[in-house]
Order: structure tokens, then C-alpha cells, then sequence
């Protein structure tokens, strides 16, 4: 299998390169030439998730022996988790919560970023390769600590991480100065996530950055790479399997999906996965006050000129969402025409506008909600009160979505993507609850586990007595600059 350049069909390379390459040079992301793969119904009463990372990304690693793929999957999904589960599958009232912040970042980042530095070091020894490959991310929040603690001490790698400085909550921002690993590096920037991830595209394909460093390669850890997007596929896998397994639904039976959605990444490994052959029915693209996506399935006009919100869960405060792109190459067929007049107009003007009939197409899968703030802290607060069960506020945008949609789709079983511990943000969980609010953030943690009985995630708690190692703070103005010094240390002969 081949992969693709959204923007330009006649860029093709493969799995292995598209992941150390992250972007094309053309500023398009890298697609599977063929979707519609079959992934062949596994025993679902007695699959594990190792054995379904493997069925599912099989068919689009053809480069990878067997072998590598399995070494791949074994190293990633193992003690690092607290549950075998991986991904497990909590029963509601009224739907499930898909849990996937088990790792060691207590994000559903995780599961894609402790599996991606195997893929992509095994692809790079492949390659016969001696050059350093320096990944550049920008981060709403999870996705920098995940890659941090992924790529930390891999060799032949170098990690730096942009986040806006103001713009994340303070235990991720603690999550990512603390960051052990001598390869790593991590700065944050005046402004708000678009501003950092607009910063780390235009220089992943920047010549003059890339002339910078001798010998370095530019990736990226963002789900912009597609080294994300695969392992992404499996936990709705997962979730299906849990169901068959549980008796709550038929082999065959379609199944909705909530997820919270900021990058677009998310969500869409589901439609991948829809695609490859999971009986899916819909796709609940939720959305906080920051509905740009809500808007544009509702209207096939995509605008970010708006205003910009920071609320309560800031890892989907974000307007520019990327990966957007790379449905719109899936659903018009590989438009590649389309899809580079439409990402001209949003660099452009910031909007653009799909026909109407991809629009229809979209509306099939996709159903757009958003949440107010006021809903969130709602979701949170009658969840606990009625079934003992925390989430944290992206939970709860997806929460809200699920609701919204049974009222008209009470008959299709929902799942609710859980994508982060609630006590990564325990003090606006405690403020939902009407719990008095300390200032400090450990203690906070300290009296959501005291008023919830349960133990606060080990990779958080230590967070108090790490030493914090970066402390750098830029203008986005200064990124190029800041980026092509950070090449020139990497190069070597």
C-alpha cells in the first residue's frame, strides 16, 4: 500500500516514509491509497487488543514484516497501561465511556504515542538511514507530554514540543516541563494553539529550515503524521469488541460513536475504521465553544474567523482543525484538486466552502453538537451525583453530544470516547461539584481523590517533586528562528 499526498496524488511513498517524513512537502498530510480495506471479523468474545492493533493496521503496514509490526505492538501496549485492557469499556445508564486514559500520560494519547516511536524507528532502520530525525509538535495539551514520553531517549530522534503558554491547564503544562529524556525540548509561545501548530507546519516544509540541519529529517508527532492516525483505529475496535463480548449487542449491529473533537484526529480514525468495515452508524463530532466543526457540518462553510475561546477544556480549543483535510480527500473520492483550492482559501482567507453534495455525504456520518461551558460543568456534575462515575470536561463535551442525539437516536447504542483523566483537571471538576477550590493543583488532585475514593494516576501524582526543566517562552513571531537554531545543533556529518 501507497500513501498519498493529500494535495497531490502524484506524491506516493510508503507507510515507513510517509511516517518519517510526517507532511508532504506540498503542506498536504499523507493518506492510505486504498481505505476500503477488509479487516476480517475477529472473535470478539476472546480478542485481545494486541491481537487487534495487529488485525487493524496490518493491512496498511505492508512494509513492515510480521514481525516488526508485532515486536511494534508488544513494546507499546504492555505495563506502561494499569489496566490489560488497555482501553476499557464502563457501562452508563444510558450509553458507555470508552476509557483511554490508562497510560502513562493518562491521556488517549497514549495509545497512539506509545506505539508510533517503535513504528517509526523500525521504518528509519529500514531505510539504512544515519540522519536524525527531530520531530517538531504542537501541542493543545495531551499530545506534547504523550510525545515527550514517547520519543524520550529514542535513538536517532530529537523532540521539541510548542504550547501555548497560557492556553493549557497547569498539569499538562507541568506534564511537559518536567519532561525527562536528553533528547527533548520544549518551549512555549505567546498565543494560542493555531498559532503554534501554523508555526510547526510552515516550517516542517520551510527549505530554508530544512537547509538548517545537516543530516536531520523534520516529522512531526501532531495527528497530522500518520503514524497517529493508524493506532487510533483500533480502540474503536476495542469498544466494539467489549460490546459483543458483554452481550450488549450482535456481531453486525451498528454502534454510534461521541467524541470530543478539536484536531479532527480523533474522530477521524473512526471514519477509518467505519471505512475498513466497523459497523458504525454515526460519528458525533462534539465540540466546545469553539464550533467551527459544529458549524461546517451544518453548513459545508468551514470559517475561522471568529472568536477565539478559552474554556475548561482547552485541548479542543482550536479553530484550525487539520485533519479535517484529509476527510475531505476520503469522502470526495480523492479530490486532490479540491482539497489543495479549499486549504488555499483558509490559508488565504481563512474559510472555504465543499460542495453540496460532499456536504450530504458528510451529513450521513457525521452530526455536529457543541457544548456551552454551563453544559459541561452540568455533564460532569449529574454524572457523579447520579451513577459515582468522574469525567473530565472533554468527556463531558462528548457527553453532552450523546444526549443531544439520543433524543432522536435512542435505538442505536452509544459510546462515549473518555480521552483524558479527570484529575488532569481537578480543579474544574471540583469547581463543577460545587467542591471548594485551592489554588494548588496537587492539592486539588488530593481532594477530588479524597471526595471520590479513587487513587490519583501515578504518572500525575509525581508531578509535585519533579524538577521543572523548561522554562522558555518565545513570540510565534520568533518560531522560524528558534527552529532553524534548533536544527543547526542536531546536524552532524
Amino acid at each position: 500500500m501507497k500513501f498519498y499526498s493529500t494535495r497531490n496524488k502524484d506524491i506516493t511513498i510508503s507507510a515507513g516514509q510517509a511516517m518519517i517524513r510526517g507532511l508532504a512537502e506540498d503542506g498536504g498530510l499523507f493518506v492510505p491509497d486504498n481505505l476500503d480495506v477488509h479487516i476480517p471479523e475477529p472473535d470478539y468474545k476472546n480478542v485481545s487488543y494486541q491481537d487487534l492493533a495487529f488485525a487493524v493496521m496490518r493491512p496498511f503496514l505492508e512494509d513492515f514484516t510480521d514481525e516488526e509490526l508485532q515486536a511494534c505492538i508488544r513494546l507499546a501496549y504492555d505495563d506502561k497501561y494499569d489496566t490489560a485492557d488497555i482501553a476499557p469499556l464502563r457501562r452508563l445508564s444510558d450509553s458507555w465511556l470508552l476509557e483511554l486514559w490508562h497510560g502513562p500520560t493518562a491521556a488517549f494519547k497514549d495509545l497512539a504515542l506509545t506505539i508510533m516511536p517503535h513504528m517509526l524507528t523500525t521504518a528509519y532502520a529500514k531505510e539504512g538511514r544515519d540522519d536524525t530525525v527531530a520531530i517538531l509538535t504542537a501541542t493543545s495539551g495531551d499530545t506534547g507530554k504523550a510525545a515527550l514520553a514517547g520519543f524520550a531517549d529514542v535513538p536517532n530522534t530529537a523532540i521539541t514540543v510548542f504550547f501555548p503558554e497560557d492556553g493549557v491547564s497547569p498539569v499538562q503544562k507541568r506534564q511537559m516541563q518536567t519532561s525527562r529524556g536528553n533528547n527533548v525540548s520544549v518551549i512555549a509561545v505567546r498565543g494560542n494553539f493555531d498559532d503554534c501548530q501554523r508555526m510547526v507546519k510552515e516550517c516542517t516544509t520551510d527549505p530554508e529550515v530544512r537547509a538548517a540541519g545537516k543530516h536531520v529529517t523534520i516529522s512531526s508527532a501532531n495527528s497530522i503524521n500518520i503514524g497517529r492516525l493508524l493506532p487510533q483505529m483500533v480502540y474503536y475496535y476495542a469498544a466494539y469488541a467489549a460490546l459483543v463480548k458483554t452481550g450488549a449487542i450482535h456481531a453486525g449491529e451498528e454502534v454510534s460513536f461521541a467524541v470530543p473533537t478539536g484536531n479532527f484526529g480523533d474522530i477521524l480514525a473512526g471514519y477509518m475504521a467505519r471505512r475498513s468495515g466497523l459497523p458504525i452508524r454515526h460519528l458525533l463530532c462534539a465540540s466546545n465553544e469553539n464550533n467551527v466543526l459544529t458549524d461546517f457540518l451544518h453548513t459545508g462553510t468551514y470559517d475561522a474567523r471568529r472568536p477565539f475561546h478559552m474554556t475548561m477544556s482547552p485541548s479542543m480549543d482550536i479553530l484550525i482543525s487539520s485533519n479535517l483535510e484529509r476527510l475531505l480527500f476520503f469522502a470526495s473520492g480523492g479530490n486532490d484538486a479540491m482539497v489543495r483550492s479549499c486549504m488555499k482559501s483558509l490559508w488565504d482567507t481563512g474559510a472555504y466552502t465543499i460542495p453540496a453534495e460532499l456536504l450530504t455525504a458528510l451529513q450521513e456520518i457525521f452530526l455536529g453538537y457543541y457544548a456551552p461551558e454551563e453544559a459541561c460543568r452540568r455533564e460532569i456534575a449529574n454524572l457523579y451525583r447520579q451513577e459515582q462515575v468522574l469525567i473530565d470536561p472533554h468527556t463531558a463535551v462528548a457527553m453532552h453530544a450523546m444526549h443531544e442525539y439520543r433524543k432522536l437516536h435512542s435505538d442505536v447504542p452509544c459510546v462515549v470516547l473518555s480521552t483524558a483523566s479527570p484529575f488532569k483537571f481537578s480543579r474544574s471538576v471540583l469547581a463543577c461539584l460545587d467542591q471548594p477550590l485551592p489554588e494548588d493543583e496537587f492539592e486539588a488532585m488530593r481532594n477530588l481523590a479524597a471526595l471520590s475514593g479513587l487513587k490519583v494516576p501515578t504518572g500525575l501524582a509525581e508531578l509535585e517533586t519533579l524538577p521543572v526543566r523548561f522554562r522558555e517562552v518565545i513570540d510565534r513571531s520568533e518560531g522560524k528562528a528558534v527552529i532553524m537554531k534548533r536544527m543547526e545543533e542536531l546536524s552532524h556529518d
